[in-house]
């Protein structure tokens, strides 16, 4: 209120300066947070990069492309896949993880207004 502004008189409340914005729904809020979470750490990050740009990767290469053991290869490869980010599919000894794209798509179109 401004030192001119008589007391008891109320200024009015602009309602009209924004457009609302959508909000993320709570179930949507809930399922990008677990996916967020599982790319809480660079090794994860990493891993999720390296499936973004070819189409497959063997997790006998993983280990040695993110600079840890393959037990903690192993360990990320899981978080990753219980997010619903990743899948595998094995294939004798080996397991070839992908990159899930339908879970992107949900984790831009509930983040960008206006999805369709």
């Amino acid at each position: 209120m401004s030192p001119d502004t008589p007391v008891g008189m109320q200024l009015p409340i602009l309602t009209d300066c924004c457009p609302p914005s959508s909000a993320v729904r709570d179930d949507d809020a809930v399922s990008l947070a677990a996916m967020f979470k599982a790319l809480a750490d660079p090794a994860r990050v990493k891993i999720l990069s390296m499936l973004l740009n070819t189409p497959e990767v063997c997790a006998c290469d993983m280990a040695g492309q993110i600079g840890k053991t393959a037990a903690t290869a192993s360990h990320h490869l899981k978080l990753l896949k219980e997010a619903g980010l990743i899948s595998g599919e094995r294939r004798g000894t080996w397991v070839y993880y992908r990159v899930v794209p339908e879970r992107l798509k949900a984790i831009r179109d509930a983040l960008t207004l206006d999805a369709s």
